[in-house]
């Protein structure tokens, strides 16, 4: 796989989703968990959202349940919770793993992308984020405690290019 347009996800509806969909699109990739200490940030990833989507910026919403079983609920469950407590608009996916032997293959392909810090593979924690550019290629890997605040000058950045 070269690029994220490779990949198809499943979205929280149960509707396979090609990402190629988003072609040309700035992509925001994140893990996300709804009984998290950085759950809050889901108000920040929809400012995002409403902020840029209209210059070319998706929000893509991946619910993990691998790091203390944050993310339990249901998809239904799930994607009614991010409704209804931050009003998320913003693609969300089906439940997915990041890590281990039965990782989605996008995130497999994420991290060897974008090694974490001192090269490490695997996704530490909920909310870990990868920027994508219009050429499908990762562009930057952010830590869980990086808000979706600080990201947007890298995010103004790639909608330009």
């Amino acid at each position: 796989m070269s690029s994220v347009y490779d990949f198809e996800a499943q979205g929280i509806d149960g509707k396979k989703l090609a990402l190629k969909k988003f072609k040309g699109k700035v992509l925001l990739i994140v893990n996300t968990a709804s009984a998290c200490g950085f759950t809050p940030q889901f108000a920040g990833l929809e400012k995002l959202h409403a902020t840029y989507a209209k210059q070319g910026l998706v929000v893509l919403g991946f619910p993990c349940n691998q790091f203390g079983e944050q993310d339990a609920g249901s998809n239904t469950e799930i994607a009614s919770f991010c409704q209804m407590n931050y009003g998320v608009t913003f693609p969300m996916m089906a439940k997915i793993d990041v890590n281990g032997t039965q990782a989605h293959p996008l995130f497999q392909w994420l991290c060897k992308e974008a090694p974490g810090l001192l090269g490490s593979k695997a996704i530490k924690w909920n909310f870990t984020k990868f920027l994508v550019g219009r050429d499908g290629a990762v562009i930057k890997r952010y830590a869980p405690t990086d808000t979706p605040e600080s990201l947007a000058k890298d995010i103004e950045a790639a909608l330009k290019s």
